[in-house]
């Protein structure tokens, strides 16, 4: 049992036993009927999904061929980004130094310390970014944690628990689920971070593969048309990650304001406490229903995978007949439906597409320019630095971090802050847009995409080109061609992706307000139009999908008409939709059906050892992000963890406790890590005590003047032992040998013109001295020797 769920287990107890579990109960009772609705939905629309899907294939429907080339697996065999930040832990109310990695999934995984990582043990933790919200101040946390309990009013000055180790925190935000809380060092370290952080969430929130036309329509309607049925037809924010996640976000949304009400008032303790207890308690409930969520889920899914053969083979038996009877019915349903239709677009929707379009148009233009300056960028640093730098012998270094651009979230973060200015003020309410991050995160996916097309297209050209170049001025010339080629074809393809940006964003805006409108004088008129369609085709015709199929048409002419307008001016740099470019280069989209290039195996970057052990390869993997790491940060030795108090009041742990047992604790004893802030002081001013022998010269005097006879003797003894060392030792290596050791030798004492370290010795001990050396350079001496 993990600290997180014991402090559940504790809370129950706390507010009462047996309601804790009466609670559980109740609400795993909900959540089996929530999905069990939605799940008559997925059935319904997954047969409508499948008929479209066939008859797209059979009738050859599909976009515009792209002028740039895909990549297949954008992300083989590399990592994102890794580094070290510290963590809050809540068991212990400490927060420690982390090693953070993220792979290719970019889901975050929290390690001890970065040996761990490379000994390839289990991670502390794994973090997905689905849902959570990325924020750099307390402030803007507590916000928010006070709108999840309304009454509960707390201050960031009053908060202990989030009381950061640092003036630069990270702290993950979701609205059901754990929170988690990180902080660095400075400022600069903080704004890598969020980048990273943000592109994870960016990512994991886009969970639903584009590539699936059957599964993800038939999930993404079925959640549309149950959020419809509760009334609910704007915009969703939680429609994050994949199926799984965004059924449970739909769970919570109807569980948590009753969950909530339940408990508050139960709660006891300080603000604060309750808080965090709700938290916790939040979170226990959210995994419980993920876990039935997930198994219900996958049921239905496969009882539709085991029919799609049968309903896949009738459609393609009967597709005359099912489009002719779907084409009948919906004509019926127009000849009801449309007028009612035009005339709410005409008076409701007309006056505001122009400001609509204008308010996306203009923060997604500059976003696309920002990607197309800094691919340009790049690719002039490489020409000037494969001219100057050694021609084709450095390629394959610089052509290894062109590859992975589009993942770089530093480098890509200036396009990215380009959309975060989308303000969508007064068109919200009207329209019932619950906020513009749909549309942000949706544009900055296209751009990363847009990108690593550009990228990979250069690739190989580039490859294709380089047999016949050997020259670095060819190479020059060869490179600055194929960027402007390039170039060409981006332009092209960034413009019919924001066009077709543009309609799906004015479509998803303005038809849940359309269905809002009309559904309750034109729904209830639907039910006798299910006489006309037979009983066998019943699961590809569904009266709400003609319905809304309808509602489409009305407004779907203006919505184009708009977009056309738009692309005339030039500001926005939009093809008109009169120039289409299609097999414009035919051979070039057979270079995208070979293997990845590995430039770091055909230019070798440096010698790599085929038989490695596994760690090494670890250490040695591809890498998007290099290590995240301030230039003035403090490293601690071996990078252990680091505890720093959250609390004044908390006591510091003492020297000697264990907090680790078991079989993972004894694999990591070495080296070991600081379980105390006294270990920590040591850690940052060090004391080393090294043996600072007097030379010959400088014997001891007494007070008047005369040399003692022990010093004359320890002199001469230890003359004979400077005789006895091999001539083959250097005074250099002797003295780091004794560095090493952790003490100073007295070579490097003698060769330091100002010593700034601390002696303290004792003369009437031996005339060896034993000296502390204080890596804060302060002078303090116990006994001063006095020599006239």
């Amino acid at each position: 049992m993990t600290g997180q769920d014991r402090k559940v287990d504790g809370l129950q107890a706390g507010y009462s036993e047996s309601n804790g579990q009466l609670v559980f109960v109740t609400y795993g009772e909900k959540t089996g009927k929530i999905v069990g609705e939605f799940c008559k939905y997925y059935e319904q629309q997954y047969g409508v999904a499948l008929f479209n899907k066939v008859r797209c294939d059979i009738e050859g429907v599909g976009a515009p061929q792209s002028q740039l080339l895909q990549r297949k697996v954008p992300l083989a065999d590399k990592c994102i980004f890794s580094g070290n930040l510290f963590q809050y832990l809540e068991e212990n109310r400490k927060w420690r130094n982390r090693y953070l990695f993220v792979p290719d999934s970019y889901s975050v995984h929290y390690y001890e310390t970065k040996l761990a990582w490379d000994r390839g043990l289990h991670p502390k933790g794994i973090i997905n970014c689905a849902g959570y919200k990325v924020l750099t101040s307390v402030e803007q946390y507590l916000e928010l944690l006070n709108n999840c309990l309304p009454g509960l009013k707390v201050k960031a000055s009053s908060s202990p628990y989030l009381k950061c180790a640092t003036q630069f925190p990270i702290i993950l935000w979701h609205p059901y689920a754990r929170h988690f809380y990180f902080c660095v060092m400075s400022e600069k370290e903080q704004k890598k971070w969020q980048a990273v952080f943000q592109d994870c969430v960016r990512h994991t929130n886009n969970g639903l593969p584009e590539d699936d036309k059957v599964k993800t329509p038939a999930f993404t309607d079925a959640v549309r048309l149950y959020r419809q049925a509760k009334d609910q037809y704007g915009t969703w924010d939680m429609m994050c990650g994949n199926a799984e996640q965004i059924l449970t976000n739909l769970v919570m949304e109807e569980l948590h304001p009753e969950l909530r009400n339940l408990i508050s008032p139960r709660l006891k303790g300080k603000v604060q406490e309750r808080q965090k207890h709700w938290i916790l308690i939040s979170d226990a409930v959210y995994r419980l229903v993920q876990t039935q969520t997930e198994a219900q889920y996958d049921a239905v899914l496969q009882r539709c995978e085991l029919g799609r053969p049968q309903m896949e083979s009738m459609i393609r038996t009967d597709m005359d007949q099912i489009t002719a009877s779907k084409e009948h019915i919906c004509n019926k349903i127009r000849a009801t439906v449309l007028p009612k239709a035009e005339l709410c677009v005409r008076n409701h929707v007309q006056p505001y597409i122009s400001s609509i379009l204008d308010a996306l148009m203009s923060p997604t233009s500059r976003g696309f320019f920002e990607v197309r300056d800094i691919f340009f960028r790049e690719l002039l640093e490489l020409n000037k630095n494969v001219v100057n730098e050694g021609g084709q012998d450095k390629l394959g270094e610089y052509m290894e971090k062109i590859t992975m651009l589009a993942y770089h979230p530093v480098k890509m973060h200036s396009c990215y802050e380009k959309m975060e200015e989308l303000q969508l003020e007064g068109l919200q309410q009207r329209f019932d847009v619950s906020s513009p991050a749909v549309f942000i995160q949706r544009a900055q996916i296209l751009m990363r995409e847009q990108m690593d097309n550009a990228v990979y297209t250069f690739e190989q050209l580039l490859h294709q080109s380089l047999e016949s170049t050997q020259e670095k001025d060819e190479l020059c010339k060869l490179i600055q061609r194929i960027q402007e080629r390039v170039i060409k074809k981006y332009d092209y393809d960034s413009s019919t992706v924001r066009k077709k940006f543009f309609r799906e964003a004015l479509l998803q805006i303005i038809i849940p307000y359309l269905l809002k409108k009309l559904s309750p004088t034109c729904r209830q008129e639907l039910p006798k139009y299910q006489e006309f369609i037979y009983e066998d085709y019943a699961k590809f015709i569904l009266l709400e999908n003609l319905f809304e199929e309808v509602v489409l048409q009305s407004v779907m002419k203006d919505i184009m008409l708009a977009v056309k307008e738009a692309a005339v001016q030039r500001k926005h740099n939009l093809f008109r939709d009169s120039i289409v470019l299609t097999n414009s280069d035919p051979n070039l989209h057979l270079l995208g059906e070979g293997p990845p290039i590995d430039w770091g195996g055909e230019f070798p970057i440096g010698s790599t050892e085929p038989d490695a052990p596994a760690s090494e390869k670890r250490r040695r993997m591809k890498q998007v992000v290099s290590m995240i790491q301030d230039e003035g940060a403090v490293q601690l030795p071996n990078e252990s963890c680091m505890e720093v108090p959250a609390e004044k009041v908390i006591p510091e742990e003492q020297e000697g406790e264990v907090q680790n047992t078991g079989p993972k604790a004894t694999e990591q004893e070495d080296p070991k890590s600081p379980d105390s802030v006294h270990e920590i002081r040591d850690l940052i001013n060090p004391k080393i005590t090294v043996e600072n022998t007097v030379p010959a010269g400088d014997l001891s005097l007494l007070n008047n003047g005369t040399v003692t006879q022990e010093a004359q003797q320890a002199a001469s003894v230890k003359k004979e032992e400077c005789q006895e060392i091999p001539s083959t030792h250097s005074t250099s290596q002797l003295s780091s040998t004794h560095l090493d050791n952790g003490c100073q030798s007295p070579a490097s004492k003698e060769n330091e013109p100002n010593p700034a370290h601390l002696v303290t010795s004792d003369i009437s001990s031996s005339p060896a001295k034993d000296a502390t050396v204080n890596a804060s350079g302060d002078r303090k001496t116990r006994e001063e020797d006095s020599v006239n």
